[in-house]
């Protein structure tokens, strides 16, 4: 299935019911009162957080939703039926804004959570409603209120605990192929990967994080470089963040440099967010180079960052990188 995580929506509620004038007519009651009903609610437009879901697919080929209209009130106290509302299934990590505005409306995080796009009309009400002891017989009901139309903007922001940053062929998605269910693409070529994809990490019973393989970033993907801004966006949303750097990079230090400055450039709010530095495709060297190379590297890396090294063709040292990751997930799950 296609990944889309940004759609455009245009959406109407349904108008509320006219309310009834009406009065009560019976055969040895001549003096009948008023007995008008109220009219039925417009329909709602609302969107739904489903977790089965990973994508905007399903709207972006269909981008208008009209709910119903409510039903106007009868005679005899009858209220009129009120508009069915539509719901719109999206997954979580979706952020509602009004397009032409660009005002935040909300956002899904939870299987459940609803945000109502366009709320229906109310309904009128019918003359009983203004029956008093001035006004026994009144000759007037309300019509129906008005619904709201709007043009929505839907952009979806992966919800995952680790997101892979990295330059393209660093080898995040050999990585999340090998410790997890997920199966991106993998090549030896550049943006292999040209959508985010989610794989769950199990470490032991009952425990165990999602990871996301982020397409690959360039110098300047901030400015819109590359794939750009387009996958960035999805690092704000992961509570971990693991830099992997092919142990054949030119220079490590300033690969790590490179992408930490690209994610400061987008958003400065992620430097806060822990972060490790996986040294990848160890197979590439002799192991009786290894230990000395990996010393090398480390002496060009921040003291304060925590590094792990494995190989994910040659299955070498992902235990040690996945307990290292859950164990910064789990202070971040479990905050002090």
């Amino acid at each position: 299935m296609k990944f889309v995580d940004y759609v455009t929506i245009t959406v109407r509620s349904g108008k509320g019911g006219a309310g009834a004038m009406s009065f009560r007519r019976e055969k040895y009651i001549p003096l009948g009162g008023p007995d008008g009903g109220d009219g039925g609610v417009g329909g709602s437009v609302i969107i739904r957080g489903d977790d089965n879901l990973y994508t905007l697919l399903d709207l972006r080929y269909n981008r208008h939703h009209f709910a119903e209209n409510g039903s106007r009130g009868g005679g005899a106290l009858k209220s009129g039926k009120a508009g069915e509302d539509i719901i719109l299934r999206v997954p979580l990590g979706t952020v509602v804004l009004d397009s032409d505005t660009d005002v935040y409306i909300g956002e899904i995080t939870n299987n459940g959570d609803e945000v109502v796009l366009a709320q229906g009309g109310r309904g009128g009400k019918g003359n009983t409603f203004f029956k008093s002891s001035t006004n026994q017989a009144p000759r007037h009901a309300q019509p129906g209120e008005m619904g709201e139309e709007r043009n929505v903007s839907l952009e979806l922001k992966l919800m995952a605990d680790v997101g892979l940053v990295g330059f393209p062929n660093a080898g995040k998605s050999t990585l999340v192929a090998a410790i997890s269910a997920a199966r991106p693409k993998v090549a030896d070529y550049p943006f292999t990967t040209l959508a985010p994809s989610l794989g769950v990490v199990s470490v032991e019973d009952y425990k165990s994080f999602v990871i996301a393989d982020i397409p690959g970033i360039i110098e300047g993907a901030h400015e819109g470089k590359g794939l750009g801004i387009q996958f960035l966006k999805h690092i704000e949303r992961n509570a971990v963040l693991l830099f992997v750097i092919p142990i054949d990079a030119d220079d490590p230090g300033e690969t790590y440099r490179v992408l930490l400055e690209e994610l400061k450039s987008f958003n400065k709010v992620l430097l806060k967010k822990p972060r490790m530095v996986g040294l990848s495709k160890t197979d590439l060297l002799p192991a009786d180079d290894l230990k000395e190379y990996l010393a090398a590297i480390r002496e060009t890396l921040p003291a304060d960052v925590e590094v792990v090294n494995f190989s994910a063709v040659a299955r070498k040292n992902l235990d040690v990188v996945t307990h290292a990751l859950w164990s910064r997930v789990e202070r971040a799950r479990n905050p002090v």
